[in-house]
């Protein structure tokens, strides 16, 4: 049987206005229901999951005046402020008469979209309507494009080449261009941490070069002291890792960033600490007494221990890596609310954000405070998240995570982003699937959210994208263009820039190919990062996304008050056709090479509708005149 009513989330027909509310904004919901059925309520059902799921507003629509020769019934309904900042969901309840007899029914949402769909009350698959406080991320941060430098393999700035200060018992590569390997024992242990010598004076040494490349914010991994290479094994956060530099060095890259326009992001890593570090002390290579070495030190606290010293709490079980407290007092005061505090100290330098690592292993009440901490330090600084899932949404530990609600993440890391254009591009996801994809999280996270998401395509803990990609330039090249045009922060993992191929850790982290660059790739990077900061409506933008009707082409609009651009992207090995309705007269094809080509090609829409050949793997931008 057809539905009795029809709804649809993501048509502001139905619901005004689309996607999530601040805590100060009402919404208007209206359905529709066939004069065929006897309808004789609809109700609104909202529900708030930390009561669990008691409703928190029930509302009966209103009929609609409406005239005699008309089909369907209107019903509408007007949603007061929800004051306070939660993940909601709601649902509707019909009554009908139904063959004489009166029935309740319950409808949701369908699988991947915003239409309903009828359920039995215990499968319903309920709306979320996110309620957030409203907030605003600095504009520096939401319309740059963020540069991901994994410090040991981006750039030795010692003329030698030397390695500074490097570390006992490690193994230092022969050459700089050497695939990088674990050295590990029998059970898997790693015995010696492996080094290139990259360093802060070689990132100094490549501003110029990052902006050229249209980079407006550095994102570096963990530059504290620590035992291993990549730095998530925290020695002590108060000091720089010599094999890196110190801090008058960190001082230099901060301040000559600022003169290029670039800011700079740390990484922080406060859930778990090194067992080799000033605090854990498991190896007596610090002047201090650790937790580890006795009951009375001044960081026991900080750490679960079970029995004696051997057995305590780790990240996943890594015994390098020594879980903490976050909420113990003394750690929070440490690491947030001391004058000199790890966030202040820092910051007072010029550090303009953190990078939060693994977001859903830390209380929220921690992410809190740090948010205020940074926030009270510099108002245009930022905080961001490692989540890998819809962060809207996102269950960790049995808690339904708020980190985009106004007092948490200004931005998280967008692995969905990747996961599923990927997908699409390599013919497992069609383009309307993409499309749904992007519509979802479109309506779950806050605008500020979802324009501030970091569109990643590679990162030091996945396979890099043109290893994904089966080392297709045409496939690449879609995936590097979608991200620059996007909307969100396009997020470049170093190297990839540069065509560096990579499967998981460690082939992920290997060194930036100097001199030997793929240049076709090189350039295109280029030309796209220019053109989207030539073009404010890419950066500044709202999105509609284009239903093409050819699984293989996907298509979308970036618009604001001034401009409307079209992307198409065609991942087939053939040429493809699309016909689309346009609110546009004319559309003038555009390249990432200039803002609109002399001559270029225009097509005429008939009744706004437009006809477009597009070639295999390839792209298409076209400008919306009226």
């Amino acid at each position: 049987m057809a539905n009795i009513i029809n709804y649809n989330s993501w048509d502001t027909n139905f619901k005004t206005p689309f996607g999530a509310l601040k805590t100060c904004e009402s919404a208007i919901i209206k359905v529709e229901s066939s004069k065929a059925f006897d309808v004789c309520s609809i109700k609104l059902i909202i529900e708030k999951e930390d009561e669990n799921l008691n409703p928190v507003l029930v509302r009966e629509l209103e009929l609609q005046q409406s005239g005699e020769n008309e089909k369907v019934r209107e019903y509408s309904v007007e949603i007061s402020p929800l004051e306070q900042p939660a993940t909601y969901y709601y649902f509707l309840s019909v009554e009908v008469n139904l063959y004489g007899e009166q029935k309740t029914l319950f409808y949701g949402k369908q699988a991947n979209n915003g239409m309903i769909c009828e359920y039995n009350y215990d499968d319903l698959n309920k709306y979320q309507l996110t309620v957030y406080e409203d907030y605003k991320v600095p504009s520096w941060f939401k319309e740059g494009v963020l540069y991901h430098v994994f410090v040991d393999r981006f750039n030795n700035g010692n003329r030698s080449g030397k390695v500074d200060n490097p570390k006992k018992n490690s193994f230092l590569y022969g050459n700089w261009e050497d695939d990088p390997m674990y050295i590990k024992d029998q059970n898997g242990e790693i015995l010696r941490w492996d080094f290139h010598g990259g360093n802060l004076k070689g990132i100094i040494n490549k501003l110029g070069y990052l902006k050229k490349l249209g980079v407006t914010v550095i994102y570096l991994s963990p530059i504290f002291e620590a035992a291993s290479n990549h730095k998530y094994d925290t020695g002590n956060y108060k000091n720089i890792d010599p094999m890196f530099g110190d801090e008058k060095i960190f001082k230099e890259l901060i301040d000559k960033a600022a003169e290029k326009g670039m800011a700079v992001v740390l990484d922080g890593v406060f859930s778990h600490i090194g067992a080799d570090s000033i605090y854990f002390n498991k190896f007596n290579n610090y002047d201090s007494v650790g937790a580890y070495q006795s009951e009375d030190s001044p960081y026991r606290t900080w750490f679960n221990f079970k029995e004696g010293p051997e057995e305590y709490q780790s990240w996943w079980g890594i015994k390098a890596l020594p879980n903490t407290n976050e909420l113990e007092p003394s750690f929070m005061d440490y690491i947030i609310y001391d004058k000199d505090s790890v966030i202040n100290k820092w910051m007072n330098m010029g550090v303009k954000g953190w990078r939060l690592d693994v977001a859903d292993e830390l209380p929220t009440k921690f992410i809190q405070e740090l948010k205020k901490e940074v926030k009270k330090n510099n108002e245009e600084s930022i905080v961001i998240g490692e989540v890998w899932e819809d962060a809207s949404n996102k269950i960790s530990y049995g808690e339904r995570r708020t980190y985009l609600l106004g007092d948490q993440l200004d931005s998280v890391l967008g692995y969905p982003f990747r996961d599923n254009l990927v997908d699409f591009l390599n013919g497992e996801k069609t383009s309307w699937q993409l499309n749904d994809f992007f519509m979802t999280i479109k309506e779950n996270y806050p605008s500020e959210a979802f324009k501030s998401n970091l569109n990643l395509l590679s990162s030091h803990d996945i396979v890099r994208i043109k290893t994904a990609l089966k080392s297709d330039k045409d496939l690449l090249k879609l995936a590097i263009l979608t991200q620059m045009s996007f909307e969100g922060v396009p997020y470049i993992y170093y190297g990839d820039e540069a065509g560096l191929e990579g499967g998981k850790d460690p082939e992920n982290r290997k060194t930036y190919p100097w001199k030997n660059e793929d240049m076709e790739i090189m350039d295109f990077y280029r030309h796209c990062s220019q053109f989207r900061n030539r073009n404010k409506v890419f950066a500044l933008g709202d999105t509609y996304f284009i239903y093409t009707e050819n699984d293989d082409v996907f298509g979308y609009i970036r618009y604001n008050e001034d401009d409307s651009e079209l992307i198409l992207i065609n991942r087939s090995e053939s040429k493809q056709n699309v016909k689309i309705n346009l609110e546009a007269d004319c559309i003038e094809e555009v390249t990432v090479t200039y803002s609109v080509i002399n001559n270029g090609e225009k097509i005429i829409g008939i009744d706004n509708k437009f006809n477009i050949d597009i070639d295999s793997k390839s792209y298409r931008i076209f400008k919306l005149w009226k």
